[in-house]
Parts: structure tokens; sequence; C-alpha cells
């Protein structure tokens, strides 16, 4: 190998080790597990791989003109790639399609956001054998219809397109919309419990287990101390006195929480009827990615816990937030709370693969990732950011459109081939068994 291919592979080794070294320690099968997950594909691995991602900025893509003492301390989602959207209930009982999971939120550069949102657009086309020039019109949409709504944002919101729902979603996305409308509270009790007796429990199957009494006690008392965490606001029907009717350990959750505990939640519902039965589910909240690659102490002293910092997080970039979303800790660690929801639908890239269909689509997620950079500043109920951030963001951007867009789509190709050459990498060092503590 060259000198900057190893080079590079020891930067992988190092970043790797950095980010998941303790977890890998603690659970060698679910790493692996994971790490088979990211070797099947280049966007898999950019998926599982943030950490690596963010280490570059500081790097060898460190130089942006958008940033400045403003822009580069936006409340950002932290890991905006292209399967990071679906459907959710907002508190207002509306179903809405959005940037979801806020596990990585952080405070950070709001160009942070759009260039791994963008990447990952490069490594969704290239898979679709889409050419470098349709590549980089998809991203220009994505980038033009992010700074068209923000600026109608700016000047006012007569202008701007507001949240994706039913009332103004076409395509393929209205199609999602209709597809989560259809779920209901009685299909999600049905796939993860049973009625025995005359009372629900949940199934012990595939990852998930019984937990004995200690166990169960600590859970109990950790969800007491969340109780006091909830909006005071909340709309949602409470469960009866908070009755906990089950608990469960859940493991093997995602691609991202490998090694973590979950547990899950069966309350009792707002009425005694089983079919409004509650799940909910108690996390450990992990260290963001982007948090290793930042500076700035006032923002990681804003927060009591990670459980803290993910929760917070979400209220401040969703207008609407689950209204069970709150936190705890158990054993001293900080967990996110928040409901299982089910009407959860994510958007399937499988099905969508031509030009037309993908540039509305982008173009909609653009503006949905406005709305969320707009949404916590000093018009929310946060004080973390003070200050207007889409004033921020125009105002750094200035009559310079096709320069940013243009930056976007130059980074969105040159980081494609970054992370396809990565996954390379990273398949031959895990396979030849060079990936430590694995």
């Amino acid at each position: 190998m060259s000198n900057s291919v190893d080079k590079r592979s020891a930067h992988i080794i190092d970043v790797l080790t950095e980010e998941f070294g303790a977890s890998m320690a603690m659970d060698p099968a679910a790493f692996r597990r994971k790490f088979r997950k990211m070797a099947a594909s280049p966007f898999a691995f950019y998926r599982g791989s943030a950490a690596l991602f963010y280490a570059d900025q500081r790097g060898d893509f460190a130089d942006d003109r958008f940033l400045d003492e403003r822009t580069g301390r936006v409340w950002i989602h932290g890991d905006l790639h292209a399967e990071n959207f679906g459907t959710y209930m907002n508190a207002s009982g509306q179903l809405v399609f959005n940037v979801n999971d806020f596990d990585e939120a952080y405070v950070g550069p709001f160009t942070w956001d759009l260039r791994r949102f963008a990447a990952s657009v490069a490594l969704l086309g290239y898979s679709k054998a889409l050419s470098d020039a349709v590549i980089g019109e998809l991203v220009a949409g994505f980038a033009g219809s992010y700074l068209t709504e923000l600026r109608a944002i700016a000047d006012g919101g007569d202008d701007a397109i507001g949240s994706i729902t039913l009332d103004n979603a076409d395509g393929v996305l209205r199609r999602v919309l209709q597809q989560a409308r259809l779920n209901t509270r009685v299909d999600l009790l049905a796939t993860q419990t049973t009625v025995d007796n005359y009372e629900r429990r949940f199934s012990i199957g595939d990852g998930v287990f019984e937990v004995d009494g200690d166990t169960r006690g600590k859970v109990v008392a950790a969800f007491q101390e969340y109780l006091g965490t909830l909006p005071a606001t909340s709309t949602r029907p409470r469960p009866l006195a908070a009755q906990i009717k089950d608990v469960v350990l859940r493991k093997g959750v995602g691609i991202g929480s490998a090694g973590l505990p979950s547990y899950n939640l069966l309350l009792e519902g707002h009425t005694q009827a089983l079919e409004n039965d509650v799940v909910i589910y108690m996390k450990q909240a992990q260290v963001p990615a982007v948090a290793r690659y930042s500076t700035d102490e006032s923002v990681r002293n804003y927060f009591r816990h990670q459980g803290h910092r993910t929760a917070e997080s979400q209220r401040a970039l969703q207008a609407h937030a689950d209204p069970w979303l709150g936190f705890t800790e158990l054993d001293g660690v900080g967990q996110l709370v928040a409901e299982v929801s089910p009407y959860a639908a994510d958007l399937d890239w499988a099905d969508v693969n031509e030009p037309e269909e993908l540039t509305g689509i982008l173009a909609d997620l653009g503006r949905a990732v406005a709305r969320m950079h707009s949404v916590a500043d000093d018009e929310s109920s946060h004080d973390l950011v003070d200050y207007s951030t889409e004033e921020a963001i125009v105002a750094a951007v200035g009559s310079d459109e096709s320069g940013f867009v243009t930056h976007l789509v130059d980074f969105a190709h040159a980081y494609g081939v970054r992370a396809r050459q990565d996954h390379q990498l990273f398949v031959d060092l895990f396979r030849n068994g060079r990936l430590p503590g694995i």
C-alpha cells in the first residue's frame, strides 16, 4: 500500500477506536454486527461513521467561508443524511414528514449539517448509477430550496412553505404520509405484546428479554424522575397514574446503538381499554460525534448529561416535538425517554430512482432542513442559541447564492469520492482483523 493509503487507514482506525472503543470492549459481538452492516455499502459505512466525517471537517475540509461567530454556533441535527427523514405525529395531532433521529444533535457549524447531507446525496446517486452532473443538480436543488425557505422565514414567513404535511405534500412524500396514516396503535401493540388473562404484556423473543426485580426497580425509579421532565403544556393524555404494566430489556436496536441496553415500558393508556396502552423506550444516550470536534465549553456545560442533551436538542429542532419526550438517569448514566410511535414511516429510497422524482423530494427536504435550523433560536424556549439563526445564515451567504450552492455541490462530489474510498479501506481493515477489540 502507498503511504497515503496507510496513513488514511491508520486515521480510520484511530477515529473509530476513539469513538467506539469503550463500547466495543463491553460488547464486541454487537460491534461485529454493526461493522458488518457498515461494510455492506459506502452509504451504510457513511451512516455509521459520523465521527470520521467530523474529524475531516476539522482537517482536510476545514475551509468554509460561510461560517462566522453566529453561523458556527447553530443547533444542528448532527447526523443529517438522506435516511434520517420520516414521519411522526406532532403534539398537535398532525402527521409531519421531517428530519428524525436526533441522537447526534448538538450546537455547531450549520454547514456541517448541509455538507453531511450533500455527501449522502452523492453516495445515494452513485449507488443508483446517476452521473456526476445529475448528482450535482440534485445537490444544487436541495441547497437552493434550503436557502429560499430560510430567506422566506427571515423575511417574516409569508412566503415560507412550512412543514411537510398531508395538506401540502405530493408525490412520494405524500404516499409516505398516507402510509403512516394507515398505522394504528393496535397494530404496534400486536407486534410487541400479547394479552394473557385479560392483561397486556410484552412478548419475549429475539432481542427482547425479561428483567429481574432489581433492574425493574431501577427502571421504575428512573421513570418517576423522567415524569418531572415532561413539558407542562403537553396536550397528550397521560396514562392512568403513570401505571407501568411491564418492563423488558431490548438489545441490538439500530446501527448506531450497538451494544447499548434499551428498556421498553408498557404503560396503561388514558383509559382502561387495552388498545390505548402506550409503549415508551428508555435508552442510554451517547456523546454525539460532533461534540468531539467542538471546542465550545459553553455548549458542553449547558447539558446535565447526554439524555438531557438529546431531549433538549429534539425539542429545540422540532417545532412540535413528541409530548412524551423527556430524560432521566439510570445507574448514573443519562437516558433518553420517548414514545415508540405507531405513526413512524420512513422514506424508502429504493423506490425512488429517476432524477425527476429525486429532484422534487430533495427540494422538499431542503425546505424541511431550513425549518429545522430556523426553529432552535432566540424565538424558541431555549437560551443556548440566543439570536435568529435564519437571519445569521442569510447574512453570511449574502448575495453569493451561487457560491453557496457551488460550495455544497463541490463538497458533495469530493466527499462522495472520499467516503467510497474509505469504505473500501474499512472493509479491508475489518476483514483482515486490523480493527482492535473485535
